[in-house]
């Protein structure tokens, strides 16, 4: 099975400051691997082991994505090659920006399962996978905590809220993985010496059909307001807790 690993890099949240206005700044923040596509990467990595296959990734980005740093970072985790889209455009696109290049990109690669994290660690909209899979015309599955390499198909687990849906999914198809479906590897030195050997194709923009307009203006971002807590304990579950728990609740809003 040969697979496709989708990944972001993506600003460090501890390095992140919150400027007085509530805006965040983000110019001493190292820029790393977003650490819910690593699940993305070890599973892709995982299953084309178990299957003789091929893992490859696929980012799109600024030209900090290519720092050789970050490749090494994202190439030591198994895959044997890495495809970039490379443009400034890209570092301020929406998921639906994000994930059209994407797919151009994937139309020039050969996979049978494109794997995507849950979410980015940045903006952690939770879109892309799906609506990579719809611009391709693939089935698409999110929020799978397990994957099962079948014959022309993957099996795959949802875990839900109070169940776990198992699906049979036919093959091209994308799903978006969890952070259950693996602990992630600690590349070795090793590791980290061959990635500097493996392949990297770049593409511009242009080669890739363009950015496609946006459908959304952002307004402004910003980190949530600190509120102190109020320390406030309820033992028990009476009518009388219930009803002043809820009250506080509505005078807080």
């Amino acid at each position: 099975m040969n697979t496709v690993a989708c990944y972001k890099v993506v600003p460090d949240a501890q390095d992140i400051d919150v400027n007085p206005d509530g805006s965040l700044n983000t110019a001493k923040a190292e820029i790393v691997l977003g650490e819910y596509d690593l699940m993305a990467i070890e599973e892709a990595v995982k299953l084309a082991e178990a299957t003789s296959g091929r893992a490859v990734l696929l980012s799109a980005g600024g030209p900090k994505l290519v720092d050789t740093k970050l490749v090494k970072a994202a190439l030591s985790r198994g895959a044997d090659e890495l495809f970039c889209v490379v443009d400034e455009a890209v570092e301020s696109a929406d998921a639906y920006q994000t994930a059209a290049v994407l797919a151009a990109a994937l139309k020039n690669m050969e996979y049978d399962l494109v794997i995507c994290g849950e979410g980015s660690a940045d903006l952690y909209a939770q879109q892309v996978g799906s609506l990579v899979g719809a611009l391709l015309g693939l089935p698409v599955v999110n929020a799978v905590s397990g994957i099962e390499a079948k014959d022309g198909a993957v099996v795959v687990e949802r875990t839900l809220e109070n169940e776990v849906e198992v699906l049979e999914v036919a093959l091209p198809a994308v799903v978006s993985v969890t952070t259950d479906v693996n602990l992630p590897r600690i590349p070795q030195l090793k590791d980290i010496l061959a990635a500097g050997k493996k392949p990297v194709t770049k593409w511009t923009l242009d080669e890739v059909g363009g950015l496609p307009e946006s459908g959304v203006e952002t307004l402004s971002v910003k980190a949530p307001e600190s509120i102190e807590r109020k320390q406030v304990v309820y033992e028990g579950c009476s009518d009388e807790n219930i009803g002043e728990l809820v009250s506080n609740i509505k005078a807080s809003w």
